[in-house]
């Protein structure tokens, strides 16, 4: 049985639903002097004015000199709990001399309670999981810690934006007082999260072509349907956010998980428009209409979301569906199915995102989820090492290769080449690594979680975990499809920020309603004028006067 693609599942396909400048890069801190005396805390955010007793230095062990506890906002995943045994927290604290004293919450309504507790000035000094944008309402209000005042006191992070060219786009987390209040998980290499994966030995069967453009897509889409006439050959399983996600950009506009807060910039006009109104975002829901009206889309797919061998896994293995969406982990969850089955000589393939009218297009990926400090961390004693810590466990490479594999000579050997082997007690079970161990890593030690693993990683680190089609996944992605560029920066003050954000939900959720409409064949296309009249009704053009004042001032402070 032949399978190309990804053998890594991760989380369940809901759970990883949720879950898309100019630094030097020193090598030791400035302003660190000696001695073993206690850190000395700026209360009042200038970096400046900090005393470290110890220095941090890029690539190397860092270790506070006297014992330390740090608090940190976990995020428990229903498959995979936490628990009071995991060897994680105690391997972490012997290399660092820092134990974590953990805040629990649930994954199902992790946001909701992160907002609630850093609201009310009751959440802990660590927060992971951050996505770039969600840190704005909080730094806006001051409840969390202008970071990059200390960046000097981060050489791993400092390292490798320099090294991986990511510079601008740290820049571009500059909120309005020109400070960035999160510092994100770093990739080497920028490849979608999210994409198709496909049934290549059906495309194969029915004289289609992998699909290099979503028209190419489309044909095969027909053939398939004419060979399997009971299947809707097309599905996303993530009610449509995660296929509108990754198609927008070939089409020139953004949608689905990737709409933040709707803004598109349009160089012609040298300005930002509303995404969903522009002629783009009309010819994308124009072309998936066209697939359901004509029985090549699995409606369902588009309504409800996929919770982990849910309906989606399930018409790949009734052959129902022959391309879905997915990241590198589906495809192991679609090859189980398929041997369940009793499926046979089957071959599963992680496509680029296919290229549209716009261009070959995919959303830059360099940045995953990253961290935040709260506001009282500043007056932690030892806010120095606070500081270090983090960036060793965020950006340093022994950390992140610990993270995710665990001990090395424990756990996995790596020989001469960089291959990791896991040892034959030991199974990564959710990436089908040695399925024959007894000990899980990730459920019985606590690596791998879900809370720090992949948030940073080298192209070495992430190839380590994943099967060769993975690898040749990277490559079809960074030889034939470009990153879009960044947008201009736009960030709103504290007023414009409540001001938008009493204007912009009620527009997403006008929004949503109107593509799946379209795209369902619940609304007429012949409606779209009226669509976007409705949208300026609701203030639309009051919303974008915020955002591109925003944009005119940003670029006034660059110059």
């Amino acid at each position: 049985m032949a399978r190309a693609g990804n053998l890594a599942g991760r989380r369940t396909r809901k759970a990883r639903a949720a879950g898309a400048l100019t630094l030097v890069g020193a090598l030791a801190l400035a302003a660190c002097g000696g001695g073993g005396g206690e850190d000395t805390a700026a209360g009042d955010g200038e970096g400046a004015e900090l005393e470290c007793s110890a220095e941090s230095v890029a690539d190397e062990q860092w270790k506070a000199a006297e014992p330390r506890e740090f608090s940190l906002l976990w995020t428990d995943w229903a498959d995979f709990p936490i628990k009071d045994s995991w060897e994680f927290f105690d391997e972490i604290e012997e290399r660092t001399n820092v134990k974590l004293n953990l805040t629990n919450i649930p994954f199902s309504d992790a946001t909701e309670k992160r907002s609630l507790l850093i609201s009310a000035g009751d959440a802990p000094q660590i927060i992971p999981l951050v996505y770039t944008g969600e840190e704005r309402q909080f730094a806006a209000s001051g409840a969390v810690v202008p970071l990059s005042d200390y960046a000097d006191y981060m050489p791993n992070f400092q390292k490798y934006v320099d090294e991986w060219d990511l510079r601008d786009m740290v820049d571009d987390l500059r909120q309005e007082d020109g400070k960035y209040y999160m510092t994100p998980g770093l990739q080497e290499v920028s490849v979608p999260t999210f994409t198709l994966i496909i049934r290549k030995d059906v495309f194969d069967e029915v004289g289609a072509p992998a699909p290099e453009t979503w028209e190419d897509l489309q044909e095969g889409m027909e053939l398939i349907k004419a060979k399997y006439p009971e299947s809707t050959p097309l599905a996303d399983g993530f009610e449509g956010q995660s296929m509108i996600n990754y198609a927008a950009h070939a089409f020139g506009t953004v949608g689905g998980w990737g709409f933040g807060d709707g803004a598109w910039w349009d160089k012609d006009a040298n300005e930002f428009v509303y995404a969903a109104t522009t002629d783009g975002y009309k010819d994308m829901v124009t072309y998936f209409a066209g697939l359901n009206e004509a029985g090549l889309l699995d409606s369902e797919s588009f309504t409800a979301a996929d919770d982990g061998g849910g309906t989606v896994t399930e018409k790949f293995a009734e052959e129902k569906v022959f391309a879905a969406s997915g990241g590198s982990w589906t495809v192991q969850e679609f090859a189980t199915a398929l041997d369940a089955a009793g499926v046979t000589d089957y071959e599963l393939v992680q496509i680029a995102p296919p290229a549209g009218p716009a261009g070959d297009f995919v959303e830059p990926r360099n940045f995953w989820n990253g961290f935040m400090l709260t506001k009282d961390a500043v007056n932690d004693p030892n806010f120095c090492d606070l500081l270090h810590f983090t960036d060793w466990l965020y950006y340093n490479p022994e950390a992140r290769e610990l993270i995710q594999w665990g001990v090395e000579g424990e756990h996995y050997t790596k020989d001469a080449e960089g291959k990791y082997t896991l040892e034959p007690d030991f199974t990564l079970a959710n990436l089908n690594l040695n399925p024959s161990g007894t000990i899980d890593l990730k459920k019985d030690l606590g690596y791998a979680n879900d809370v720090f693993a992949g948030s940073t990683e080298s192209r070495a680190l992430k190839e380590s975990y994943n099967v060769p089609a993975f690898v040749e996944y990277i490559d079809s992605v960074q030889s034939t499809r470009t990153p879009r560029d960044p947008f201009p920066p736009h960030p709103l003050d504290e007023t414009e920020l409540e001001q938008a954000s009493l204007l912009s939900t009620p527009l997403k959720d006008t929004v949503d309603t109107a593509t799946l409409g379209f795209v369902l064949g619940q609304k007429d296309l012949s409606e779209w004028d009226a669509y976007v009249s409705g949208l300026e009704g609701q203030g639309l053009s009051s919303y974008m006067d915020l955002i591109n004042g925003a944009a005119e001032r940003a670029a006034g402070n660059d110059g």
